[in-house]
């Protein structure tokens, strides 16, 4: 009868797959800060831009 568990992976494995996952969060992290502050400068354009123009 086959084991209803696969065997435990090594400790090694599992670090590395951590270490890969923690690097694609954090590359994520940088994308979303990146349009975050697109986002506000395109905002303070449009701000400044009304405001230059408001009669």
């Amino acid at each position: 009868m086959p084991d209803a568990e696969p065997a435990p992976e090594p400790a090694r494995d599992r670090e590395q797959r951590r270490l890969a996952q923690e690097k694609k969060d954090e590359r994520y992290v940088w994308w979303y800060l990146a349009y975050f502050l697109f986002g506000i400068h395109i905002v303070a354009f449009v701000m400044i831009y009304a405001v230059m123009h408001a009669k």
